[in-house]
């Protein structure tokens, strides 16, 4: 039998890669998607992606969407409580189950937190992406049909111009040197709207960008199928 695992789902391309690698398996079988969103703003936190995109997302692959809700000014415990309730939540309606996925790629640290946090609440932690070259990697989900638009960028890392960019081989292409494919060190966020994981695209329509703590540009997508 199939290992149930929960994949932690931001909205974002790399943990839509993760679930597709995941997919592509015999040993685990992935039966839902946590999110973790920020109470008084419904969106995920840090990417900024609504909830109702969350939920259409989920829709999409076909697989349920769980919750963990944090506050806006939130610190690691305050996290972590939160997380533990959701994991706790997920183990009453799948019995056993005790893997949560993660789409990290390359920072050994956060692997390492992640693997000793979750285990202490008696969860171990996958990481089917990790260790990937991330350029050969971005240009992989591409070439897959994985679509998906920049909803955040770091502007003290990359030009807020590149706010709403499509990711494609043109952005690869026009990315500084010193920026990292897939935005792993943090430089961009992405909502993602199609791809191989993805029963059928999703149907949004581009917001505005506005710049949040004199550095995040954020660019707002709205699903235009059903409430937004």
């Amino acid at each position: 039998m199939s290992t149930p695992v929960l994949l932690s789902w931001s909205g974002g391309k790399d943990a839509a890669w993760a679930l597709h690698a995941l997919q592509q398996r015999d040993d685990v079988k992935v039966v839902a998607l946590l999110t973790t969103l920020t109470e008084g703003h419904a969106r995920s936190s840090m990417q900024g992606v609504r909830h109702a995109v969350l939920q259409a997302q989920a829709d999409a692959v076909g697989l349920p969407l769980r919750e963990a809700w944090i506050p806006q000014a939130c610190d690691n415990a305050l996290y972590l409580a939160a997380m533990h309730e959701a994991l706790q939540q997920a183990q009453q309606r799948w019995p056993g189950i005790a893997r949560i996925a993660f789409g990290d790629l390359l920072l050994a640290d956060i692997r390492q937190w992640r693997e000793q946090q979750y285990a202490e609440f008696g969860w171990q932690a996958l990481f089917p992406l990790f260790g990937r070259d991330t350029a050969a990697l971005a240009r992989q989900m591409i070439d897959a049909g994985l679509k998906a638009q920049l909803c955040c960028v770091d502007s003290a890392q990359l030009d807020a111009g590149f706010a709403g960019h499509v990711f494609d081989h043109a952005l690869l292409d026009a990315l500084p040197a010193d920026v990292d494919p897939c935005g792993e060190n943090g430089e961009f966020h992405t909502c993602v709207i199609a791809g191989p994981m993805f029963r059928r695209p999703l149907q949004l329509q581009q917001g505005e960008t506005v710049l949040r703590d004199g550095r995040y540009a954020y660019t707002d997508f709205i699903t235009t199928v059903g409430p937004a």
